[in-house]
């Protein structure tokens, strides 16, 4: 990393972008649904002690809200899925393009999605698609190592978004997918075409019911990864089990010669909030010799800007990196802390 001095990261040099967990926006509210129905059972439950107009008049009241909610049970398809952090509500909603999208929303966000079409194995979110740096710097590992990016690991899989598209992309990629909830898994086999992602993938995909950081210490097939992606979050914050000192010593004792860490990044309050990022990058710093920031933009959602931290024992150019020095680094996180 070029040690001179250089602007910080700061919301000027960010552009605005997709962030996963996704704030839910666009279309009706998931909320308004629950409201709709709520009172809808206040509404039956009056009735009977009701009479003449007024019974009259609450039967109406009950017979628009069930229209409504007709309405959104056809528009948005929704289905409610129970996961280890509680219900989580599937729905669809229309892009700006026409496209339809399905989405796993859980705790307010958008945990995952994807298209409904022939796209169905392309990731919808832009950091997702931004987890193809590992295949863009795949030459330049080739040339400094003799191999390419052809064995993966995925920490956290959700809706299976960049895992589908990477393995569907790559012919000769294998991958490994870590997902703590079963649930999850049997959610994206059933709604995010994952079922046909194993059927087309084969023996290439390996799906790993797990704790992340209890697979990172339990492996020990060590130097095995060409690159180790990180995307997991409970709810809208980051899994603080795999974002320490610590943790980055299991994923770099797993990676192969010149292997690459991913780790998707949120920060809050509109992009503002930088203290999670510099943390993170300051905790690479004490494994990694090289690390990386990279912006993620979106154009069809608004929310929290997405960063890529990249982290890598050699010296890769990495064109669309934010430099920054010393001062912008946070505190490195470890587990006693």
């Amino acid at each position: 990393m070029d040690e001179r001095w250089t602007p910080r990261p700061t919301a000027e040099h960010n552009m605005s972008g997709a962030s996963c967990p996704r704030p839910a926006r666009g279309g009706m509210p998931e909320e308004a649904v629950d409201v709709v129905v709520i009172l809808a059972i206040a509404i039956a439950c009056t009735i009977g002690g009701a009479s003449g107009g007024a019974a009259g008049l609450a039967m109406a009241i009950l017979f628009a809200l069930a229209s409504v909610i007709a309405i959104v049970y056809l528009r948005f398809d929704p289905h409610i899925t129970h996961t280890a952090n509680g219900f989580a509500l599937i729905r669809t909603r229309r892009m700006r393009d026409g496209s339809l999208v399905r989405v796993f929303r859980q705790g307010g966000v958008y945990q995952s999605a994807t298209y409904l079409d022939g796209r169905r194995f392309e990731p919808v979110f832009a950091y997702q698609r931004a987890f193809d740096i590992v295949f863009d710097l795949e030459g330049q590992k080739f040339e400094r190592t003799g191999r390419g990016v052809v064995d993966v690991l995925a920490l956290g899989g959700g809706g299976y978004a960049w895992p589908k598209h990477a393995l569907m992309s790559h012919d000769n990629l294998h991958m490994d997918v870590v997902e703590i909830d079963e649930a999850v898994t049997r959610t994206a086999r059933r709604w995010f075409f994952v079922d046909e992602l194993e059927a087309r993938a084969g023996d290439r995909l390996h799906i790993i019911t797990a704790d992340g950081r209890a697979y990172l210490e339990g492996e020990r097939d060590a130097g095995r990864y060409d690159a180790i992606v990180n995307d997991t979050f409970s709810g809208h914050e980051p899994v603080l089990a795999l974002a320490t000192v610590e943790a980055a010593r299991a994923v770099r004792s797993l990676l192969a010669p010149g292997g690459l860490y991913v780790a998707n990044v949120v920060s809050h309050e509109g992009g503002t909030e930088l203290t999670f990022l510099r943390d993170t990058a300051a905790t690479l710093r004490q494994v990694f010799a090289r690390v990386w920031i990279v912006p993620a933009t979106d154009e069809q959602f608004d929310g929290e800007d997405n960063y890529l931290v990249i982290a890598s024992d050699e010296p890769y150019a990495v064109v669309e990196s934010i430099p920054f020095d010393e001062e912008f680094l946070g505190t490195p996180m470890t587990d006693a802390a």
